[in-house]
């Protein structure tokens, strides 16, 4: 079956490594953004829109491809629902990084660190995903294997934001409290990635075990 749709899969893995590009440019954007890098945050900014038009396209040539040749159609309600969860990674990150242009939030200098860190667990618990989802199409019983990371970062990403908003409200008395909210709500934006990330790993579980079954 698998071996009918090598063009299907190829499409697919493209599509997975322009998640990995996105990623990337938020994790660059996010740090940019910190250590005031207005050129290259900017750069950031285009490039992230650039790969969600690119995943668009690809997206829509996989499911023209999966039903046109009508390949692998057992499965595939299951491929398009995990490409509409990873693209959920991307608009995720796009959103977030334009809403630091937007909204331009004040992040003290104590918190850079702290700020970057999470992000960067943020984003590994997305990445992660992403050698998971290509164990599907090549070998699904590695898939729970490589799935464990996802878990790990995502919590670990829990307790490092619950630490900042702790330090947010606890122990910066100097910030007013619509501060203190701007900040969290930045926090939150970046938690968010893992908790998608998580989602899929649910759902690469799932399909998973229906493959090996």
């Amino acid at each position: 079956m698998f071996a009918r749709a090598n063009k299907s899969i190829e499409l697919i893995n493209k599509f997975l490594n322009c998640v990995d590009q996105s990623l990337l440019l938020f994790k660059d954007g996010v740090k940019n953004y910190l250590y005031r890098d207005q050129g290259n945050f900017a750069s950031n900014l285009r490039s992230l829109a650039n790969s969600e038009m690119e995943s668009d396209v690809l997206r829509r040539e996989i499911e023209n491809t999966l039903y046109t040749q009508s390949l692998m159609p057992q499965l595939r309600g299951d491929i398009m629902r995990l490409l509409e969860e990873m693209d959920n990674l991307i608009d995720q990150a796009k959103k977030n990084l334009f809403q630091f242009d937007v909204e331009m939030p004040n992040i003290p200098a104590e918190l850079i660190p702290d700020m970057i860190k999470l992000t960067q667990i943020s984003t590994s618990a997305a990445e992660s995903v992403i050698p998971a989802a290509k164990s599907y199409f090549s070998e699904p019983a590695n898939v729970s294997e490589k799935i464990h990371r996802v878990y790990f970062f995502e919590k670990e990403t829990d307790l490092l934001a619950d630490v900042i908003r702790r330090k947010i409200f606890r122990e910066m008395p100097e910030l007013k409290l619509s501060e203190k909210f701007h900040l969290r709500y930045f926090t939150l934006h970046i938690e968010n990635i893992s908790d998608i990330a998580e989602k899929v790993a649910d759902l690469l579980t799932i399909m998973a075990i229906k493959r090996t079954v």
